[in-house]
């Protein structure tokens, strides 16, 4: 059975691959994600090289093996189902439950989470709107565009939150901009960094295109 170390590294690595399809990761950014030192990061992969779950090139960077990648995968559908967990049933606010699943994702057993997916109604997405991967190792594509590219006049759903910070979770929560919220652009102003968005019922909101680029929206 994989390491709780080994885990969080698998992970990370499928997490920057998703953003980053098709380009290697490199040891800089997963010795940030995980907070240890370049070294560190350097020594890990190798392990993982040797034990088949990683490509790894020195100053090249590195990508999972498909054996990897089922791995990470197996990770983030523990982790993303726990966080709907924390939510829905526990009722912890969705700004708080990241740093809960990333401490059980390690201890939960494959007959619990399971039970867990089966209890929730087989969901496909978790309380941001991330995909969970099935059982299979299986994800659901949706192309989503960012709010930020969004057309002034144009309707679009939030479909999912990307940045998991906390801070940046509730603010999205006081803006209104939860996902499955319908929204309209009706204003964007490139020199103020803003963007103004209306939700319906008379409520709108303004926002810095920064964090717009980490609200994705789907048609509809």
């Amino acid at each position: 059975m994989p390491t709780s170390t080994v885990e969080d590294y698998l992970k990370h690595i499928l997490l920057e691959e998703e953003r980053v399809p098709g380009a290697r990761v490199a040891t800089g950014s997963l010795a940030g994600a995980l907070g240890v030192t370049p070294g560190t990061v350097t020594t890990m992969v190798k392990t993982l090289s040797d034990s088949g779950l990683v490509d790894y090139e020195a100053y090249g960077g590195v990508r999972l093996t498909a054996a990897g990648r089922q791995l990470g995968l197996h990770v983030l559908r523990r982790h993303r189902l726990m966080e709907l967990f924390l939510v829905r049933t526990l009722g912890m606010d969705w700004s708080e439950v990241h740093e809960e699943a990333e401490r059980l994702e390690h201890a939960l057993s494959d007959r619990l989470v399971e039970r867990i997916d089966e209890m929730l109604g087989r969901p496909s997405v978790d309380p941001h709107g991330d995909p969970i991967p099935s059982a299979a190792g299986e994800v659901a594509g949706h192309e989503l565009a960012t709010l930020a590219a969004l057309p002034v006049g144009r309707r679009a759903r939030v479909a999912r939150v990307a940045d998991q910070d906390a801070a940046f979770l509730r603010l999205v929560e006081r803006l209104g901009l939860l996902p499955g919220t319908r929204v309209r652009v009706v204003a964007r102003d490139a020199a103020a960094d803003t963007l103004e968005v209306e939700l319906g019922r008379g409520k709108s909101a303004a926002l810095g295109l920064r964090a717009a680029e980490k609200i994705f929206v789907a048609p509809g």
